[in-house]
């Protein structure tokens, strides 16, 4: 996120002081920001504005320890207040979008906090390259030059970052061998941890600004190595295409993930070709091999982005929009760009791939502002994504029953949140009777995997009677745990149960088969709990041969009762499970394997 360059491995020592400073400011800022959330002081006029100050303590040191000795005074000045005025934008509206009680902290999330980060490095590098070479746009070989190398500052910073918290932690374990706990106490103590981590940050990014040369080699090596895999990757691209045509795209259709994996290895095409390329094409450089290499990449990227569009816009066809698909869709458009600009360099007379500088400039500030736009209310995926799937049921594109509630509340922040709610409060329209029930029920839950919450009102339809017939009485009126709840699983999808009796005690037992399980009930004093569940595996068909009537149960005094579903057995499996007791003589007495029967009433 920093350009600076040293004249003579030289810097002064105001920089380092005011480097040093930022750093430590910022430490203190954020242990002010922890304790702020710690307290619990933040409610729902207050989280934007505790986003806002995250994005802008998170950022703007680190945009300043860059500019500092790089840019003019007064470019520093003008980037440095657009930068707080834009990353304190994008968490604010953040904040407004964000759930506090689906358990997630009020701290900015990782996709804003990564992309703002890819972002801001991007366009910091855009400005520097511009301001030194005092014009709207650097030449190539400074964005070059500026971008990698500061790419590898961050790098050695964050690495002498994690060999410092490592010797901390060695440090902490050493006096704790003599009774001395408070030193690693005291580290882990957030009035420490965050001063120190970001203090020697700085330090790092001043160290490596005095010795610039020794940062440029480290740069100018791992180039190299990263280069000579560009071969390795050409070829291993180009076999997938010329294996395609033979195996159908039926194969890749099947992984659910074919698009992310072929724009990851355009990805990789990317900067593998961009490590070989450098500053482009020179006397010695590169050699015949890194050149063709370079000229086969060139040529394929297009197809496998072309593959992964195709396959991205049939899953969104089929099933919506969704934040990740949105994501998706935000890195083919900027992959096109690099795969058309790419394939043209190839064919383009002149110098060796030289139309890959205006590609590479055109891709940088496309990719801003594809970033600006997904994060703020121009392209919120939370919002699209909404919109999308609430459009898809009320054109019947997804029935009531399929209708994913959970990604409204627990994927789609606030937007989500709010379209959950008017569900819940729909009166009419198609099914609107059946959605508002499945919205509120899902209003209901507190974390996404957890049973869910089915009103009294409505249990006796989340449960049909195999082969006809009712539940016993007690069973859904009874009071039960929320994590005990039999028909807790069957909010988005009726279950079937099987009443029997079990052990031929003429007391009847429940059988309720529900998103894969098949726990079984009994009646004891009269509180039914769940003493069992049936062995094998409960398949798709077997929901609807329950329907039907196509099952049967076998009880046997000698042992415990099956289930016989289409010809499948499933035997009924007790929880607890007593050792067999012994004699005095040592030998085992072997129980009866059926139980004893319960007592009723």
């Amino acid at each position: 996120m920093f350009a600076g360059e040293t004249d003579h491995g030289q810097a002064s020592r105001p920089i380092a002081i005011a480097r040093v400073a930022i750093g430590f400011a910022q430490g203190l800022a954020l242990y002010g920001l922890n304790e702020w959330e710690k307290h619990g002081l933040i409610d729902g006029v207050s989280s934007p504005l505790f986003c806002a100050c995250a994005m802008l303590i998170l950022f703007l040191p680190v945009v300043l320890l860059g500019g500092l000795h790089t840019l003019r005074t007064r470019t520093l000045v003008i980037w440095g207040v657009a930068v707080a005025v834009v990353v304190a934008a994008l968490g604010a509206y953040h904040g407004t979008i964000a759930v506090p009680d689906m358990g997630a902290e009020h701290w900015p999330g990782p996709p804003l906090v990564i992309f703002t980060a890819v972002g801001l490095f991007i366009a910091h590098h855009l400005v520097t390259g511009a301001d030194a070479d005092r014009g709207w746009i650097a030449s190539y070989d400074r964005y070059f030059e500026q971008t990698w190398k500061d790419g590898v500052r961050l790098a050695l910073a964050v690495l002498f970052v994690g060999a410092l918290w490592l010797l901390l932690w060695l440090g902490g374990a050493l006096f704790d061998l003599i009774g001395i706990k408070w030193v690693g106490e005291t580290i882990q103590k957030p009035w420490f941890a965050f001063p120190a981590t970001t203090t020697f940050f700085a330090l790092a990014i001043h160290l490596t600004d005095v010795r610039a040369s020794l940062v440029r080699g480290i740069r100018t090596v791992a180039l190299t190595l990263l280069s000579w895999l560009l071969p390795v990757m050409a070829v291993i691209g180009a076999g997938f295409l010329i294996a395609l045509p033979f195996t159908g795209l039926t194969l890749l259709w099947d992984t659910k993930s074919a698009a992310s994996i072929l724009l990851s290895a355009a990805a990789a095409l990317i900067v593998l070709l961009n490590a070989a390329y450098q500053e482009g094409e020179a006397e010695d450089h590169p050699p015949v091999a890194l050149k063709w290499a370079g000229r086969i990449t060139g040529v394929i990227i297009a197809p496998l982005v072309a593959i992964a569009a195709y396959g991205l816009i049939l899953r969104i066809g089929q099933y919506g929009l969704t934040p990740d698909r949105i994501y998706g869709v935000a890195c083919t458009i900027v992959a096109v760009v690099y795969s058309v600009g790419y394939a043209a360099s190839v064919f383009w007379p002149g110098p060796w791939l030289k139309r890959l500088e205006v590609t590479n400039v055109i891709a940088a500030h496309l990719v801003v502002a594809v970033l600006l736009a997904l994060f703020s209310p121009l392209a919120n995926p939370s919002r699209l994504s909404v919109n999308d799937q609430l459009a898809r049921l009320d054109r019947g594109a997804v029935t009531p029953d399929k209708f994913d509630y959970l990604f409204l509340r627990f994927e789609a922040g606030k937007p989500g949140m709010d379209a959950l709610k008017a569900l819940a409060a729909r009166k009419t329209g198609p099914g609107a009777a059946e959605i508002a029930k499945r919205a509120k029920s899902t209003l209901a839950r507190r974390t996404r995997y957890e049973a869910a919450v089915v009103a009294p009102e409505d249990r006796k339809d989340q449960v049909a009677v195999a082969g006809g017939g009712t539940l016993p009485p007690g069973f859904l009126e009874q009071t039960w745990g929320r994590f005990e709840d039999p028909v807790g699983n069957c909010a988005d999808r009726a279950c079937v149960a099987v009443v029997a009796d079990l052990y031929g005690d003429a007391a009847p037992e429940v059988v309720v088969f529900s998103l894969g399980q098949k726990r079984a009930y009994r009646q004891e004093n009269g509180v039914w709990s769940e003493f069992a569940t049936l062995s094998g595996r409960y398949c798709l068909k077997d929901d609807e041969a329950l329907r039907a009537g196509r099952f049967a149960v076998n009880v046997d005094p000698r042992s415990v009762a099956d289930v016989v579903i289409d010809g499948r057995r499933m035997a009924l499996v007790p929880n607890e499970e007593k050792c067999p007791e012994e004699t005095t003589s040592g030998v085992t007495n072997v129980p009866v394997s059926k139980p004893p029967p319960p007592e009723t009433k």
